[in-house]
């Protein structure tokens, strides 16, 4: 994991059709079942490759989140030409994210775990937004060669972040779209995420 940030000068490119043929959103998204009344977070929404489709999914609101301003001006045009008016723009990275506890029946984090530098406040925030059973998406880059993508050695491999997640007590679901791609799902099972299965309780001890 890099924390490096795309850059949204790239934007455009993300919604070639070349790689809709190879990131199909609305089959990806279709792994969350997403609802009518479903509040749906986008961590990381970009330019909204992944947003709109959700926000045609469901008649409540969807956050599109994201830590580059430019990324949510640019969303929210994408969504103003296509008629969408139920997303709610979020300027905030994934550490700190300014929703309530237990208020988010679906969320997608979409090739951006592996810019996180560190994974354990990012993924205590998005279970604790997200509702008891409610489900995490991730998508992410496999850490192997590939025409499209970062580096590898910015990429997370799918068994790496497998391990954990099963290591935190999750059970997460693997999904295989493309040799380069994969993607987790993962129930939240808890009530509210425990901070002992992210911090050493040992931490403030004297």
């Amino acid at each position: 994991m890099s924390g490096h940030r795309f850059n949204p000068e790239k934007a455009a490119k993300l919604l070639d059709p070349k790689r809709k043929e190879l990131v199909d959103p609305v089959k990806i998204i279709s792994l969350l079942h997403i609802q009518e009344g479903d509040f749906v977070a986008d961590f990381g929404a970009g330019n909204g490759f992944f947003t709109v489709p959700i926000a045609n999914k469901t008649k409540e609101t969807v956050y599109a989140i994201d830590v580059q301003e430019q990324m949510l001006h640019y969303l929210k045009k994408q969504a103003q030409q296509e008629g969408v008016t139920n997303i709610e723009y979020v300027f905030s990275d994934v550490e700190n994210i300014p929703l309530k506890s237990n208020s988010i029946d679906k969320g997608l984090i979409a090739f951006v775990i592996h810019e996180v530098s560190n994974l354990d406040p990012a993924v205590e925030e998005m279970f604790r937004v997200l509702k008891p059973n409610g489900k995490l998406l991730i998508l992410d880059w496999e850490a192997i060669e590939s025409e499209m993508g970062p580096p590898v050695h910015e990429r997370i491999s799918s068994k790496k972040l497998n391990d954990y997640f099963r290591q935190k007590g999750f059970q997460p679901e693997l999904f295989r779209f493309h040799e380069a791609i994969y993607g987790m799902l993962i129930t939240n099972g808890k009530n509210e995420v425990n901070s002992s299965i992210f911090h050493d309780p040992k931490e403030g001890t004297s």
